[in-house]
């Protein structure tokens, strides 16, 4: 019953989860986080403005998504795609080398130096600093037209000649830099904090956000999931035990804890036989018939017949000088002689068939008592 009970909660919660829509992991600066640290409100603020945003969770899903969209056209010529890669530090050295080589325009949000060094080449980090509202102090149009803005985190510094515009400034080295190489624009964040749906509405982040990212016609958005190593999808099929809430396996665990305990409390009770005085005196004649209705009810002749020549023979055989493992030949000899009756009769009375019916059964009865008496008679 307990094994039933784990099974069809199982059961039930296979199908619960079946039936329940796939829920995504939403996290910072996730498109389709609707949370304070997320940024769907961004993301609906660029599609309504006829930008396509594309949601990944892997390098290797943003790099064919951006590879899609160059070759359907939907995002012609190179830097038609802005790829924005937030939390870049879940990324492995592996992963990293694929947005460095697309020919898309490139936003990094919070790099780590491996980052730096795969993505934007020639930016270094120069310490941290708090995010508060900050001015643009430099010439790139994308801050000038939004102004103050809330940006701290990561500073950076770009090597000489790189053409680098150094913006929001912190002691100096900049929180926001923004550079051309290699036909593409890369852009360096210290701080997604402009992008989230809690800061979007404050001083300039939304202009800044949407100069930012929406200056071509598709973005693809990396949000790297820490869970789902090595390219694996959060979307792709999953293991059946997976889909099983774990409120299951809660219950299934307390059932079966229920289930040991209960085999303990019964384990304790077993041990070696006690002889106890009945409560009741059951005459033998009672027991004799209760066990023939039984025999009866179940039409079991031959277990009849079987008990009935086995109790004659456990009374005959010591008169007769066997032992109750003698061999039936011995046995029939034995009795032939004794008796007086052939052996081939003997031999049908004591081993042979079942009875066919209730008369026949009551017959090898009768023949059995008269061949007792003969064989115990002085």
């Amino acid at each position: 019953m307990p094994l039933a009970l784990v099974l069809l909660i199982l059961l039930g919660g296979t199908l619960t989860a079946l039936l329940e829509p796939a829920v995504v992991p939403t996290g910072y600066l996730d498109p389709a986080g609707t949370g304070a640290p997320g940024a769907r409100a961004l993301a609906d603020i660029l599609s309504d403005r006829g930008v396509t945003v594309v949601r990944t969770t892997t390098a290797a899903a943003a790099e064919a998504a951006t590879a899609a969209a160059a070759t359907t056209g939907t995002a012609a010529g190179p830097g038609g795609v802005t790829l924005v890669v937030t939390s870049p530090g879940w990324l492995t050295a592996g992963e990293l080398a694929g947005p460095a080589r697309l020919r898309a325009d490139l936003v990094v949000v919070g790099p780590d130096r491996a980052a730096l060094a795969a993505l934007a080449p020639g930016i270094g980090l120069a310490g941290t600093a708090p995010v508060q509202p900050r001015l643009p102090g430099c010439g790139l149009p994308a801050a000038q037209l939004a102004g103050n803005a809330d940006l701290g985190g990561d500073r950076f510094t770009a090597r000489p000649g790189l053409g680098a515009a150094q913006c929001y400034p912190a002691g100096g080295p900049a929180t926001l830099v923004q550079y051309s190489a290699s036909g593409r624009v890369i852009t360096v964040l210290g701080s997604g904090n402009p992008l989230t749906n809690g800061s979007l509405a404050r001083l300039g982040n939304a202009a800044l956000a949407l100069n930012l990212l929406g200056a071509r016609s598709r973005v693809v958005w990396l949000v790297p999931q820490p869970g789902l190593p090595g390219g694996t999808a959060a979307g792709g099929p999953k293991p059946l035990l997976a889909l099983i809430p774990l409120p299951a396996y809660l219950v299934a665990i307390q059932l079966g804890v229920a289930v040991l305990l209960a085999a303990a409390w019964r384990a304790r009770r077993l041990g070696p036989l006690v002889p106890e005085r009945l409560p009741v005196v059951v005459r033998a004649s009672e027991t004799a018939e209760g066990h023939a209705g039984l025999y009866r009810s179940r039409r079991a002749r031959g277990r009849a017949a079987a008990a009935l020549r086995a109790a004659m023979l456990a009374r005959t055989l010591p008169s007769l000088g066997l032992s109750p493992d003698a061999r039936p030949a011995d046995v029939i000899s034995a009795v032939s002689a004794r008796s007086g009756s052939a052996p081939a009769a003997i031999e049908a009375m004591l081993f042979g068939p079942a009875p066919g019916d209730d008369a026949a059964l009551v017959a090898l009865a009768d023949n059995l008592d008269a061949l007792e008496r003969e064989v115990r008679r002085p």
